[in-house]
């Protein structure tokens, strides 16, 4: 690594996030009083990004609007959140992204989604946000983005002498990928389909996790449900609950996760800080409809507190 300020570049996910809560789904034919609704920057990129810019680190966003009013609003938004935005990519002719997430009383969701292929990421736009990329001491990259974009801003990233964090596993394994990034967060359903098999405790979750160690990943970060994450470095590992808090929704609490986690390594904490820094982010955002984070101290101080009680 070189000597440069601890930068962290996003390369994932922009949209326009509409949510409604309502106390059930309508039967088809019926309607429902919508009881509360956000409309805000989303998507898994710029919620991390805004999470970084929460927990005081500077960021820049990589990813693809429209050339619509949307999409004007939304960067004005980023802006102001304190994100960079030279490297978002406006699409002439494309719509900006949009995410529908309707919340219900239990705090189910069911998202509605238009992400036509125009507001993907092309191997060409990563190329285009070289610049950026090589500015970054850390790289978070989603795997929401076509796999040849992926591999492109990883490799990119690497060659700058950058971190990277991957969020979400290739279709095909990818283990030249893999090989490739420092750190790689899964969810439940993700790690299952890397173990290429159901994981049902703790102890499949570190054997999975020791796995993708030996095969070239420093540090492995797992949501198991129901039993909360499991993080795996060479030579420790910590299992954390979830934190006993009131749940409204759980999206963007795997977006809070990492940006908690990348933020606390850029600063120089170790792993098992880093991952009860993550938890306690992750905890903060699902009280609250929507993925948006609010990541002030005295709220991550507080969910700390209710973690080391768990």
């Amino acid at each position: 690594m070189n000597d440069r300020p601890e930068r962290i570049v996003v390369v994932g996910q922009i949209a326009r996030d509409l949510v409604v809560v309502v106390d059930e789904t309508p039967e088809a034919h019926k309607a429902v009083p919508v009881r509360r609704r956000r409309e805000m920057l989303g998507g898994k990129g710029a919620n991390q990004a805004v999470g970084l810019a929460q927990l005081g680190v500077p960021v820049a966003l990589v990813g693809v609007i429209g050339e619509d009013a949307v999409a004007d609003a939304l960067c004005s938004q980023a802006r102001r959140d304190g994100i960079d935005v030279s490297g978002v990519i406006r699409r002439s002719g494309a719509s900006t992204g949009l995410i529908i997430d309707i919340v219900d009383s239990d705090g189910e969701w069911r998202y509605l989604e238009d992400l036509p292929d125009e507001v993907l990421l092309s191997e060409n736009d990563i190329r285009a946000a070289g610049a950026v990329l090589a500015q970054a001491s850390w790289v978070c990259v989603q795997l929401q983005q076509p796999i040849q974009a992926v591999r492109t801003a990883v490799d990119i990233a690497r060659d700058a002498g950058a971190r990277v964090i991957l969020d979400g596993v290739p279709a095909d394994g990818g283990r030249e990928l893999l090989e490739a990034c420092f750190a790689l967060r899964a969810d439940a359903h993700e790690a299952e389909l890397l173990a290429g098999a159901p994981i049902d405790s703790v102890d499949a979750a570190l054997r999975l996790a020791r796995r993708l160690i030996e095969d070239g990943l420093s540090v492995v970060a797992l949501a198991i449900d129901p039993f909360g994450n499991v993080v795996v470095w060479e030579g420790g590992h910590l299992v954390l609950p979830l934190v006993d808090t009131p749940v409204v929704d759980t999206t963007g609490a795997g977006d809070a996760f990492v940006a908690g986690f990348t933020a606390a390594l850029a600063r120089g904490d170790s792993v098992s800080g880093a991952a009860r820094l993550a938890t306690a982010a992750a905890a903060a955002t699902v009280g609250h409809p929507g993925g948006r984070p609010d990541l002030s101290q005295a709220v991550l101080d507080w969910y700390l507190r209710l973690l080391d009680e768990s």
